[in-house]
């Protein structure tokens, strides 16, 4: 193989400029056989190429300190969540017993560190609970609006034309709807279906949650891609692509996708801490999860009236974990765009 018989020479004795120098001959050689010359680059470079950029993003990240706490301070958080069962000092909803009862409205102390809601719960268990409910919804939300939003972004930008605009105007449909208003009515409905056409989770339970905040939250993620795509379609690497035969698809998941990934990891890692407040504010009114199932938002619910008296730390501490978790997420989106920024000299 010519490839390996540069590599060959190259160990006995060759310098490593003519060793590059004879390994592009080859790959030419091979190259031109198939009609294409792209493959030298991808044969030789590419990969050291992706590495070293990766890595430069990793730098520039860690560099930046308030991002790396917060990145270290959501892991803690998330650990804490998956491992609430083990964590937990106590069952998150006993029997409500007498011995229970009577442990009821205890200020935090060395036994219940964030003291006992007004049935004698341990505050701490609940909570844990409650956070891993948040991020659960949070991470799926991010995840799915993500793929749609990209989508949708990706063919619009990509194709123009006819494509473009029937996928922008579907965008526009959906950002011209009122999304607490359409989150409220959806969980009034306990059982949806889009008229009978399908069979979904209700809007109160997770799966639920995460599909309606998704399906609401995806068109800024599509107008993104859209911009960025635009943009980069007309960049010479894109034209040597097509040149060298390669097609719409190729193009796009090869090429255009790699280049628009700082706008896209900086969007999925703020839309966690959005669908986590958002999550947060319907079970606040009463739209969200609902009890039995613990969450952030139906813990501060539940707490409302104990504000200005002994019980607050009821409100207090859920209230706390849920403006670090965003917080996080924030400053943590903030971190990936300046590390995801070209221009950045760090």
């Amino acid at each position: 193989h010519p490839l390996r018989s540069a590599r060959s020479s190259g160990a006995s004795g060759m310098s490593s400029f003519d060793e590059h120098r004879q390994i592009r001959e080859s790959g030419a050689a091979i190259a031109g056989s198939v009609g294409s010359t792209a493959l030298i680059d991808e044969a030789t470079s590419e990969l050291v190429i992706v590495r070293s950029q990766w890595r430069s993003v990793a730098r520039r990240f860690f560099h930046h300190r308030v991002a790396t706490l917060a990145l270290l301070i959501f892991i803690l958080l998330a650990l804490a969540a998956l491992g609430a069962n083990f964590i937990s000092p106590y069952d998150p909803n006993p029997p409500l017993t007498a011995s229970v009862l009577s442990s009821a409205r205890e200020s935090p102390s060395a036994q219940h560190l964030f003291g006992t809601d007004k049935l004698g719960r341990d505050q701490l268990s609940r909570i844990l609970v409650a956070l891993g409910q948040s991020l659960q919804v949070g991470l799926g939300v991010a995840l799915l609006s993500t793929i749609i939003g990209v989508t949708v972004g990706s063919l619009a930008g990509f194709y123009r034309g006819w494509i473009d605009a029937l996928l922008m105007r579907f965008t526009d449909l959906f950002l011209v709807l009122p999304a607490l208003a359409v989150l409220l009515i959806a969980a009034k409905n306990p059982e949806p279906s889009f008229f009978g056409l399908f069979d979904l989770p209700p809007a109160t339970s997770t799966e639920g949650m995460i599909l309606l905040l998704a399906a609401l939250g995806w068109m800024p993620m599509a107008r993104i891609v859209r911009g960025e795509y635009l943009s980069l379609r007309e960049r010479e690497f894109v034209e040597a692509a097509r040149a060298a035969g390669a097609g719409g698809p190729r193009i796009i998941l090869r090429h255009l996708l790699p280049n628009s990934a700082g706008p896209i990891v900086v969007f999925a890692t703020l839309e966690v801490g959005l669908a986590i407040l958002t999550e947060a504010t319907l079970s606040f009114l009463g739209a969200g999860v609902q009890i039995p199932a613990i969450s952030l938002g139906n813990l501060i619910a539940d707490a409302e009236d104990t504000v200005g008296t002994d019980l607050a730390y009821l409100i207090l501490f859920p209230g706390l974990v849920l403006f670090l978790i965003v917080l996080c997420a924030n400053f943590i989106g903030d971190g990936l765009r300046d590390a995801l920024d070209p221009r950045a000299r760090k």
